[in-house]
């Protein structure tokens, strides 16, 4: 290409730049009205955000956790009912989840709710609650999913009980809550006679988690699964 050719190039492009740039000016002179309010907007948005964090959600959460805490007090001595329903001074797990769901500790009281009614029996209410905690602990959250497969369990619901179990041991994977829902599910494997099931998730606590609780036992509920594997041939 010659020097001549390099330069015509050269001041194509640049006329091709100076055009984008002259139609990008005319799209934002015509357009002007629309780009203001859309900015303006945006940073109504913003500033709405920020506002309703500090002064509600903020102060929101800090009755929640004023309320939240003489019904864990009360969860902590087993006493369930005035767990749930709170005193008659301080309010229980079920008003706090309502009154405050959109705070950590209204999400939190689902979670407690749902333990309450599980241990009370009352399985359905521990469905529902426990299935409306949204929180993000990654702990907790799990325990919610695993205590739903428990109250399937108790109802004789022994494949949805295994479908909660996995869940709970695949949602955020840990060294304290996914071994003992791997284990539960092995249990309920055996239950149901799926030997190879259950065997195989034995294996993946004594390969993955031998230093859990669950792993430092793991042998000896491979070599009984083992052994009903035999027995049944």
């Amino acid at each position: 290409m010659s020097k001549k050719q390099k330069e015509i190039k050269t001041e194509s492009q640049f006329e091709n730049i100076e055009e984008t740039l002259t139609k990008t000016e005319q799209f934002i002179i015509n357009n002007q009205n629309t780009i203001y309010i859309v900015v303006a907007v945006l940073v109504v948005i913003v500033l709405g955000y920020f506002g309703w964090n500090k002064y509600y959600i903020e102060p929101k959460t800090q009755e929640a956790l004023d309320q939240i805490y003489p019904a864990q007090q009360y969860f902590q001595a087993d006493s369930l009912d005035k767990a749930l329903f709170g005193d008659g001074n301080n309010l229980g797990f079920v008003d706090i989840a309502d009154e405050y769901s959109m705070t950590a500790p209204g999400k939190l009281a689902n979670y407690y709710a749902g333990i309450c009614y599980l241990k009370k029996g009352d399985y359905d209410k521990a469905i529902d609650f426990l299935g409306k905690y949204s929180g993000n602990d990654e702990i907790i959250s799990n325990m919610a999913i695993g205590a739903i497969g428990d109250a399937y369990l108790e109802k004789g619901d022994n494949d949805k009980a295994v479908d909660f179990y996995l869940k709970a041991a695949r949602n955020k994977e840990n060294k304290f809550s996914t071994p003992l829902f791997l284990f539960k599910a092995g249990e309920v494997y055996e239950l149901q006679k799926k030997y190879q099931d259950a065997l195989d998730l034995y294996n993946e606590i004594r390969i993955n988690y031998l230093g859990s609780k669950e792993g430092r036992e793991i042998e000896k509920y491979i070599g009984r699964v083992t052994a009903k594997m035999d027995n049944s041939k």
